[in-house]
């Protein structure tokens, strides 16, 4: 039987690019030049004769087959990082790793790690994005903050913290903000709003919560990830909607404006253990996540 690899260092290469979503960040951690990334990037994608990324715009968006060989490189670098961590530092209590979106990540949990840091200060974290749902066994991974509905796996625990507000956005610089802002909902009907392919359910859902028949809507250009359909309407493409306390700081900021408000949905953030684990930062970790999206 073949035991083949494909090239560790090209892999590796992917691998953080996938993560970090660009491959001058993905340079920057591994210490080489972008051209270098690049190239091993390349390697793998002529090892399998199919692409690995997209461009959008000035970001990089995951093939199909990009998304799979990424979770997998994932699974298989996670848990090596983790133990070689442990073996160099094997007095040092391990870090939690917590899974999440990227756009979560990104817009929500990162800046709240320095207060993190301050009102918890023996819980040190590893944080790890994935865009796919994680799988029944949490692999590489100690607990995932998520926002989601049931059915949940039957191994999971699952703590919740908030229920789910969603709600049309959109920034000034929107050729038709002026209108729009004063509006009834209606008037997005005659809009091609921004959607993303990670939440398709999210357009119809806040569609029929308000009144109108999710059929009318008119789609418009689609991204893979959050982040990125959030930036798209930050810089006045068109309108899109997304989960109240990942806009909070931009509309507070005054990048997005919410005209028509937020709506609850059936799902709701939650924080995911295997069933029976145990781990005694779980409780105070769920109890400080909660505080945090009351605020």
């Amino acid at each position: 039987m073949s035991r083949d690899l494909p090239p560790l260092n090209a892999l590796r290469a992917f691998e953080a690019a996938a993560r970090l979503g660009s491959m001058a960040a993905a340079a920057e951690e591994l210490h080489v030049t972008h051209g270098a990334v690049s190239r091993q990037v390349k390697l793998l994608e002529d090892a399998l004769g199919t692409p690995l990324f997209t461009r959008h715009g000035r970001g990089l968006a995951l093939t199909a087959t990009g998304r799979r060989l990424g979770e997998a490189a994932a699974a298989a670098f996670e848990p090596l990082r983790r133990s070689w961590a442990e073996l160099r530092s094997p007095a040092a209590a391990p870090a939690l790793v917590l899974g999440c979106p990227g756009s979560l990540l990104a817009r929500w949990m990162i800046p709240r790690m320095e207060q993190l840091a301050t009102e918890l200060p023996d819980l040190r974290l590893h944080l790890a994005a994935s865009e796919a749902t994680p799988d029944a066994a949490l692999t590489g991974m100690d607990a995932a903050l998520l926002i989601g509905t049931p059915p949940w796996p039957p191994g999971w625990d699952v703590h919740r913290l908030a229920p789910e507000r969603i709600g049309p956005v959109l920034s000034a610089r929107h050729p038709a903000h002026a209108r729009l802002q004063g509006a009834p909902a209606t008037a997005l009907l005659q809009e091609a709003l921004l959607h993303t392919a990670s939440r398709p359910s999210a357009w119809p859902e806040w569609a029929r919560r308000n009144g109108l028949d999710p059929e009318a809507l008119r789609l418009g250009t689609g991204f893979d990830h959050l982040y990125y359909l959030l930036e798209a309407a930050a810089a006045g493409l068109g309108v899109a909607i997304a989960p109240q306390e990942l806009v909070a700081d931009d509309l507070r900021a005054g990048r997005l404006v919410a005209p028509w408000g937020f709506t609850e949905t059936d799902g709701y953030w939650a924080l995911c253990t295997l069933r029976g684990g145990g781990d005694a930062r779980i409780a105070p970790f769920t109890t400080w996540l909660r505080k945090q999206l009351d605020h």
